[in-house]
């Protein structure tokens, strides 16, 4: 049994603390170390591990604060550029802490060199794939990003997804304007407000929810690719362009 932690950082950055076993935990992309030490504190835990998933500076700078206090192992990307990285990890690895056990993805496409873990039933995405939305491309390229999201799209439907932004909401406003008529779309969108009305963080979402209501997991969906053809003004061939155009749409929506 794992209890995931939700941390607020800066503006709307999450970072995850795993409670495991006897007082243990992991924190995953901990981009302020003092948030996580409070967190620590409060609940009584030992840090035994910390989980990177890429190497942008709101997912890694709390690492060596954290070090300073805690001499823990650092897993992330291979090739990622991972500050203080001490057990660098590829697809399929293992990570196994005790009772924490995690597989390592390969989720390029954010950048060149994004992993995600999936374990326990819960996948930490990072920034690959959000709550109704995907993360830019930044270092990566659009075909990659695509098959990284039809990876996860292959877990169970039961799986949490934990990302680490809170843009629910504007992705749910652009995920309307893909599909205006996908009822679970506008559901979503509701319970979603209703959530941030009451100061609630709208993730973890489920993969099942993702797959009824992102677009970016949809482009296979008839009404996706017919609007997505309407904006680009052409046909798209593949799913791949529709993706993509849908990535080119998502940067340019307001």
């Amino acid at each position: 049994m794992i209890n995931i932690h939700t941390l607020p950082a800066f503006s709307d950055n999450y970072i995850w603390l795993i409670e495991f076993g006897d007082h243990q935990a992991a924190v995953v992309d901990p981009g302020d170390a003092n948030v996580v030490l409070q967190a620590l504190e409060e609940h009584e835990l030992n840090l035994t591990a910390i989980l990177i998933t890429h190497e942008h500076w709101d997912h890694v700078d709390g690492i060596e604060g954290l070090l300073a206090q805690h001499a823990v192992p650092v897993f992330g990307p291979e090739n990622g550029n991972i500050p203080n990285l001490s057990n660098p990890v590829t697809e399929s690895d293992k990570i196994n802490l005790g009772e924490l056990e995690f597989e390592v993805l390969e989720t390029p496409g954010h950048t060149a060199d994004h992993i995600a873990y999936v374990g326990h039933n819960v996948i930490f995405t990072g920034d690959t794939l959000f709550a109704a939305g995907c993360g830019r491309l930044v270092g990566g390229k659009a075909e990659q990003l695509h098959n990284s999201l039809k990876k996860i799209a292959e877990l169970p439907i039961d799986t949490s997804v934990y990302c680490t932004h809170e843009y629910t909401l504007s992705n749910l406003h652009f995920a309307q304007a893909v599909e205006p008529d996908n009822k679970q779309i506008q559901q979503r969108q509701k319970a979603e407000e209703k959530k941030r009305q009451r100061g609630e963080p709208t993730v973890p979402s489920t993969l099942e929810l993702e797959l009824a209501t992102n677009p970016f997991l949809r482009c296979h969906e008839a009404t996706v690719k017919n609007n997505a053809e309407q904006f680009a003004g052409k046909s798209l061939e593949s799913d791949a362009d529709v993706f993509k155009t849908l990535r080119y749409w998502k940067d340019t929506f307001t």
